[in-house]
């Protein structure tokens, strides 16, 4: 049985809707490599990239490897 993570709060300072659907898939899975996002969320790692480079800038978003973390 898979133990739930608690879900953070949304911050207010993300506008865009697949910047939050970033943000709150992260939060519920703990982390995810660029491929499980695409696969999960139906996004183009193109766009991932961007969303993912703006949550890594405004300090939300960490990397280790090949994996994005909350932070």
């Amino acid at each position: 049985m898979q133990t739930s993570r608690p879900t953070k709060q949304v911050p207010t300072e993300l506008q865009s809707p697949q910047a939050k659907l970033v943000y709150l898939y992260l939060s519920t899975h703990g982390s995810a490599t660029i491929t499980e996002l695409q696969e999960n969320l139906g996004m183009k790692k193109l766009s991932l990239y961007g969303i993912l480079k703006t949550l890594r800038e405004e300090g939300l978003v960490g990397q280790r490897t090949d994996e994005y973390v909350l932070t």
